[in-house]
């Protein structure tokens, strides 16, 4: 069964990939959440189960006291992370829901994304769709601004890039031929004025929000790059790829452009599907289809921890908002 893994400590979420149950496990299947512990371990993994097919994304949101997920099982889910009980669960897309994102801003609104074509805001306690909005292919990623004003979206068929106005669903832009081969993540920078994006065609590219220009293009992986995240405070930028290493870009001082980008590499045995920095910058989390999650002290780029417990692909991680808060 597809499971989120919470980590009482550090204060983390991962998410694993499973094949789909069938039909009639469907019909008896409820959501379970068990804390589990090897006596020599020294931190505890918690075990959320409940959707019905693989956990694509994951994120803490309520102040940390909630989980919210998307699925291939076409719903979103909300989990009470204390209990690891299921508070809600919307039927979001007709279709496997590639991401969900909570505003920042207006916490009672998450935006999502899927195969069905569609990207949708809804609202978090009603489950009603406040807004829709449609790309001509599959939508691969979704981002929602920090300012909680604008939605970034992503398909994989024309490779085209949208921006949505977070209130009214009206398109505001539309970026075309960003890339080559399907966009793998969009987000915004810290102060949301650039859009980040990862592809299958092995490059990054930072776009101008107000013009849609291209800024800058990164190349440095020799696979996929799966995803990327950029430190809040404006310092570090990292992306993750199916060549099982980590680039770190320090952006503050632009020493990557003549030294080259850090690479965090060897603690992963396969391809990494995602990365995320702690709210201060200082930690890096990252978790791959080899099953493991790995911390990274981001300032001395080394490895501080290896974790493991999936039993299958991990797709996504993410930092609590409280961490060393």
């Amino acid at each position: 069964m597809p499971t989120i893994i919470t980590d009482k400590t550090s204060s983390f979420v991962s998410t694993r990939h499973s094949r789909k149950t069938s039909k009639s496990d469907t019909n008896l299947t409820k959501s379970s959440s068990t804390w589990q512990q090897d006596e020599r371990a020294k931190i505890r993994q918690r075990l959320i189960e409940g959707h019905q097919d693989g956990v694509n994304s994951v994120e803490f949101c309520f102040d940390d006291q909630k989980i919210l997920s998307a699925s291939t099982d076409g719903t979103c889910r909300l989990w009470d992370f204390d209990s690891g009980n299921e508070d809600k669960c919307y039927n979001t897309h007709d279709q496997h829901v590639t991401a969900a994102r909570m505003s920042r801003q207006n916490r009672f609104r998450f935006v999502s994304a899927g195969w069905d074509k569609k990207v949708c805001m809804w609202d978090v306690e009603t489950g009603q769709c406040l807004w829709s909005g449609s790309h001509k292919g599959i939508v691969s990623c979704v981002g929602i601004s920090n300012d909680g004003s604008s939605v970034v979206s992503a398909s994989d068929l024309d490779f085209t890039l949208k921006v949505w106005d977070a209130n009214t669903g009206q398109m505001t832009r539309e970026v075309k031929d960003l890339h080559t081969s399907t966009l793998t993540s969009c987000n915004f920078s810290p102060n949301d004025d650039r859009i980040v994006t990862t592809s299958m065609d092995m490059s990054t590219k930072f776009i101008d929000l107000k013009t849609g220009a291209n800024v800058l293009t990164l190349g440095d992986h020799i696979n996929i790059i799966s995803g990327c995240d950029m430190a809040r405070n404006g310092r570090w930028f990292a992306t993750c790829s199916w060549d099982k290493t980590i680039k770190l870009f320090d952006i503050a001082t632009g020493s990557y452009r003549s030294q080259g980008p850090i690479t965090l590499s060897k603690y992963h045995e396969g391809c990494i599907s995602s990365c995320h920095f702690s709210p201060d910058g200082s930690m890096l989390v990252s978790g791959g289809y080899d099953l493991n999650l790995v911390i990274w002290d981001v300032e001395n780029a080394i490895h501080k921890l290896k974790l493991q417990g999936h039993s299958d692909w991990i797709e996504d991680v993410r930092f609590n908002e409280g961490f060393y808060n």
